[in-house]
C-alpha cells in the first residue's frame, strides 16, 4: 500500500501535470488568436493601400 509521502508525491505530480496542460491549452489558443488578428490587420492594410492607389 502507499505511504503518505508517496501519496503526496503523486498528488503533486498530478497537480503540476494539470497546470502544465491548461497553460499549454491557454497559450495555444492565445497564439492562434494573436496570429489570426495579425493576418486580418495585414489584409486590411493591403486593401486600404490598394484602394488609395486606385484613387490617385
Amino acid at each position: 500500500m502507499f505511504e503518505f509521502q508517496q501519496y503526496l508525491g503523486f498528488i503533486l505530480f498530478l497537480t503540476i501535470l494539470t497546470i502544465g496542460f491548461w497553460l499549454m491549452f491557454f497559450l495555444v489558443g492565445f497564439v492562434q488568436y494573436w496570429v489570426g488578428g495579425a493576418i486580418i490587420e495585414l489584409l486590411k492594410e493591403r486593401r486600404e493601400k490598394k484602394l488609395a492607389e486606385q484613387e490617385q
